[in-house]
């Protein structure tokens, strides 16, 4: 994580010293420039994702049939669920894949943006501090509101109880935990959400 988080700080500098250069020295504006480029970078395994879990979403209904009708027989029920899946050419572990690849990567920008040494006072907007938590309490309701929505429309099975309440509770913790990080960190989840949000939307459409 030390050698990844390196990389991503030495990557938002960069989008820092550029934006000098450009007359617009400001961190907020390189925490966003830095956010779109790399998920832009991470686009193809996000495009993965999104077709994997399209396809499981359309698999439910068969599935909920297998799940009726051999309920009393597990053994019987895996064995037409793998067929299924052979059938239809879909592997369930694709849409992990992309996720575990991400990971690292997510985990070294947090480490990386809330570790960060800025050079004077990184004031953005109406916040004084980018290094400090948001005292108006905007930018956590706006990270709770995009996971919300970025949850919302990855969700394929809106019937189930647990999906219902995760769609719920995920928005309100990152909310609260958002009230406790640094503004900078906050900002950095808002803009990975609405360009989540923006590639879902397109790769849908493209899809269809």
């Amino acid at each position: 994580m030390d050698f990844l988080s390196g990389i991503v700080q030495t990557l938002l500098t960069y989008c820092y010293d550029l934006l000098v250069s450009l007359g617009f020295a400001n961190y907020g504006i390189a925490i966003i420039v830095m956010t779109i480029v790399i998920k832009m970078l991470l686009y193809p395994l996000t495009v993965k994702q999104i077709r994997s879990m399209k396809a499981m979403g359309e698999l439910q209904p068969k599935m909920k049939a297998l799940q009726e009708k051999y309920k009393n027989d597990k053994e019987r029920l895996n064995a037409e669920v793998a067929k299924l899946y052979k059938e239809s050419g879909v592997n369930p572990l694709s849409g992990c894949l992309p996720l575990l690849v991400q990971m690292p990567i997510l985990i070294a920008i947090f480490y990386a943006i809330r570790d960060y040494n800025y050079i004077g006072t990184p004031s953005f907007l109406w916040l004084s501090s980018l290094a400090d938590p948001d005292p108006t309490y905007v930018l956590p309701v706006v990270s709770a509101a995009t996971t919300f929505v970025q949850s919302w429309q990855t969700m394929t099975d809106t019937s189930n109880p647990q999906n219902k309440m995760m769609l719920y509770f995920m928005p309100i913790f990152i909310g609260y935990i958002s009230l406790q990080f640094s503004a900078g960190l906050v900002l950095y989840w808002i803009v990975t959400n609405v360009v989540q949000i923006l590639q879902q939307w397109w790769t849908a459409r493209t899809t269809a």
